[in-house]
């Protein structure tokens, strides 16, 4: 049961951060980027052509790769997500899929749908032993690097400027513009910070499952968002609290019930979750004036 509860605090640690990142863009901009999982995929391309290709050491692989998904984040915000600022929420979404769709098939064409043998890079440290349990170092890594991404998140958001114009920009942009505030490079900023987890993502998920292709990122981005949206969305300890929690809950599935049915118990459980409580685990409730 030890193994079952470390892979599971493992795999949710992926989640989480990728959760991050949908939680972020999601409490400022009030957009559902749901081409973030490919963004994922491709910070995984960017450290694997930097470590077989090129030759480069494993910390500069990762700060390639996560150069690499917060331009490409950038990119995706100013031509895709900018024209449609005051667009209704469906026209964000249809162009979120087809974005996510265009990085998919570009990623077809460049390296087609052979899967590549990623290469572990977080294998710096020595596993631990706990009995007759081990604890690999791919999983300390990504555990630890969760936590200082959470706590490095709440600490941004709450005590720098930069910040706290985000947090003006997610409770009214309008009144945020005229205090000041440069709404446009928030938005922008808060993308290149999402996908920039996204980069780190893709490695810690990649060097657990060390298997590489287009669709890698396609299945963990629709589990973080659910993760999200169960721990609440647009709360930075909701985020890390769903992805834990859905990481437990799909190796336990797999364990004790079945491998096949697995992401069906995950998706069941978010909806007994929100039937309870809509908001989320640590989602708050808004009260809109009419």
């Amino acid at each position: 049961m030890l193994n079952y509860l470390i892979s599971g605090i493992s795999l949710g640690s992926v989640y989480a951060i990728i959760a991050l990142g949908y939680t972020m863009v999601y409490g400022i901009a009030k957009m559902l980027n749901f081409a973030h999982g490919d963004v994922i995929m491709v910070g995984g391309y960017a450290a694997f052509c930097a470590s077989t290709y090129l030759g480069w050491p494993i910390p500069l692989c990762i700060l390639f790769s996560m150069m690499i998904c917060t331009i490409l984040g950038i990119v995706i915000e100013k031509l895709a997500y900018k024209p449609l600022r005051n667009a209704t929420s469906l026209a964000v979404l249809i162009t979120a899929i087809g974005v996510s769709y265009f990085l998919q098939n570009i990623a077809l064409l460049i390296w087609t749908s052979n899967p590549k043998a990623f290469p572990n890079m977080a294998n710096f440290i020595p596993a631990i032993s706990l009995g007759d349990t081990t604890i690999s170092s791919t999983t300390i890594i990504t555990i630890i690097a969760s936590v200082i991404i959470m706590i490095g998140l709440t600490l941004f958001t709450g005590k720098t400027k930069m910040g706290k114009a985000m947090r003006a920009v997610s409770e009214d942009k309008g009144a945020a513009q005229l205090m000041g505030i440069n709404v446009n490079a928030t938005i922008s900023i808060t993308f290149a910070i999402g996908s920039g987890l996204a980069a780190i993502a893709g490695v810690l998920l990649c060097s657990a499952y060390p298997t590489l292709m287009p669709t890698t990122g396609s299945m963990p981005g629709i589990k973080a968002f659910t993760a999200a949206v169960l721990g609440g969305i647009g709360s930075i300890p909701g985020a890390m609290l769903g992805g834990i929690l859905l990481g437990i809950l799909e190796k336990f599935a797999q364990a004790y019930i079945s491998t096949q049915l697995s992401d069906a118990i995950v998706f069941a459980a978010l909806i007994v979750v929100l039937l309870v409580k809509p908001t989320g685990l640590l989602g708050k409730k808004i009260t809109e004036k009419v």
